[in-house]
């Protein structure tokens, strides 16, 4: 028997508990062990979604520890400077860049928005071509093509070779959001899942503050090599991508089975505990098809899940892209480096909260509920924009925005991820989520409009309204989650799967009989 695993689900009790369709479809055999779950071809729940094994939560934790110090710190710093390399147009557009690409009018928010383009048409075959190739190679390999496309932007000399590689730019970025989030569903329970995720996409308000802070003081060298001004802001931060990626290739693998770090038991302690939560799938990495990719995103939760992103991304990507421009009209009277530094405090804020939120998601094992909660302080702080012309109120108005917009990042992703079953659904799933995400930042690019400065009215009002957008999509969900729970409740598992096959049954995903909503 190996670690971890208790001899009491082999008991006579646990048998008679099983009905006969469980026995017959393989569900339940006479060494139903760590290792015997793991192996493919071996389910690790009943047909009601009921796990097949007890696990050691001592080995477990231990297990957790190891796969946290291997896995998330290498994916946090990939992450840091890919929304680095994505937002610090909005640090270079304080210094010249639109004088010295002759920008005029609504340029600037083409750029913004050429970026989406390409990030969100490649959202979704990224995240096919990430299972397909496996994490272990291709974060790594998007993470070394948005750094070089980092680097090139700081040779661009006009709007047309800045919209070329801003585009290449979201192409290479498209598949690094979800891909992680794909990549930490392979090793976590849904429980842990949602504070790994914040733990790296905590990176995205601390890109804000680091940002910030490294663009001041890039900007007091006088050059880096040829390169100048804004320009080195590009360079410097393009080349620390491209080296953490080169680093990425060393460090990351692909999924449990295949990591050198762990031992036999280890890999089959990971592999049959996040197999026990995934009802009807008798492996973790199942072979990819059309209609499983069509399960992860045409899943009811999914769907509405992604709508509720789309309408937070609005804010999350107009504060990353906008906050300099924001807080220079705040205090107009600053020095280019006293604004870098202002817009430090709000992500820092921020990412205190997002790792905080998933903290009680954690404790509570439920989502839909804090991204509820994190609504109405969005509210309250665009409020405060449109009805102060107050500097300091108006500031203080950031802090209160930053402290719920980011969490949502975690929390709706772990929310899809929870809610379907088998790997390939997941990863289009997560891959359609951040798409609609991704809707919402190409909106944000066309929010704060030259035109509406300095009190950004339109942009604000934007904001407000997509935040209550967000507050009742995911009320009216969470309440149809738990009517239709109930429903559920009233359908006959066995009767349902009577003549079906293994794979039939892998297959229904969402729609097996024994599955629940997890809100």
């Amino acid at each position: 028997m190996a670690a971890g695993v208790s001899e009491t689900v082999t008991s006579e009790k646990r048998r008679q508990s099983l009905s006969e369709s469980d026995i017959k479809e393989g569900y339940f055999e006479n060494a139903p062990g760590t290792h015997y779950r793991a192996e493919r071809g071996q389910a690790a729940t009943d047909i009601h979604g009921n796990p097949l094994i007890e696990l050691d939560p001592v080995a477990e934790t231990k297990l957790r520890r190891k796969i946290d110090l291997y896995v998330v710190p290498t994916v946090a710093i990939l992450y840091l400077f890919c929304f680095i390399d994505r937002a610090n147009i909005g640090n270079a557009k304080l210094d010249t860049l639109e004088k010295d690409l002759d920008l005029h009018g609504y340029d600037y928010n083409t750029l913004l928005s050429i970026f989406y383009v390409g990030y969100i048409v490649f959202e979704i075959p990224a995240n096919i071509a990430c299972k397909w190739m496996g994490p272990g190679w291709f974060l790594p390999l998007t993470s070394l093509g948005f750094g070089i496309m980092s680097v090139c932007m700081a040779f661009v000399n006009n709007f047309s070779q800045a919209c070329g590689v801003r585009f290449l730019l979201g192409v290479f970025e498209a598949g690094m959001l979800p891909g992680i989030a794909y990549y930490l569903s392979r090793w976590y329970r849904r429980s842990e899942l949602t504070l790994r995720l914040s733990l790296y996409i905590v990176m995205s308000p601390l890109a804000g503050a680091f940002g910030g802070l490294l663009a001041s003081g890039i900007l007091k060298l006088d050059h880096f090599g040829s390169l100048h001004g804004w320009r080195m802001i590009f360079g410097i931060e393009g080349i620390i991508t491209v080296g953490l990626s080169l680093i990425g290739f060393l460090t990351l693998t692909d999924h449990p089975a295949t990591a050198k770090w762990l031992s036999q038991e280890e890999k089959d302690l990971a592999i049959a505990r996040v197999k026990s939560e995934r009802i009807g799938q008798t492996e973790i990495i199942d072979k990819m098809d059309a209609k499983k990719l069509k399960r992860g995103i045409f899943n009811p939760v999914v769907f509405f899940t992604g709508f509720a992103f789309l309408l937070n991304n609005i804010t999350v990507q107009g504060l990353a892209f906008f906050a300099p421009t924001v807080v220079a009209t705040i205090y107009p009277t600053k020095n280019i480096i006293q604004k870098q530094l202002l817009t430090v405090p709000p992500y820092i804020v921020g990412g205190f909260f997002t790792v905080l939120m998933p903290l009680i998601s954690r404790w509570l094992d439920r989502r839909q509920i804090i991204i509820i909660a994190c609504c109405p302080l969005v509210m309250v702080g665009y409020i405060m924009f449109l009805a102060t012309e107050n500097a300091h109120i108006r500031y203080g108005a950031a802090f209160l925005v930053s402290t719920s917009v980011f969490a949502a990042g975690p929390l709706t992703n772990s929310q899809v991820s929870a809610n379907v079953v088998s790997d390939t659904a997941r990863s289009s799933a997560i891959a359609y989520n951040v798409m609609l995400g991704n809707v919402g930042g190409l909106i944000a690019t066309w929010s704060f409009l030259p035109f509406d400065a300095p009190k950004y009215h339109i942009g604000n009002g934007i904001n407000l309204a997509a935040s209550g957008g967000t507050l009742i999509i995911t009320l009216c969900l969470l309440v149809w989650m738990k009517r239709d729970n109930t429903k559920r409740e009233l359908r006959n598992a066995e009767e349902e799967l009577t003549g079906m096959s293994q794979q039939e049954i892998q297959d229904l995903d969402y729609k097996h009989p024994g599955f629940r909503w997890k809100p």
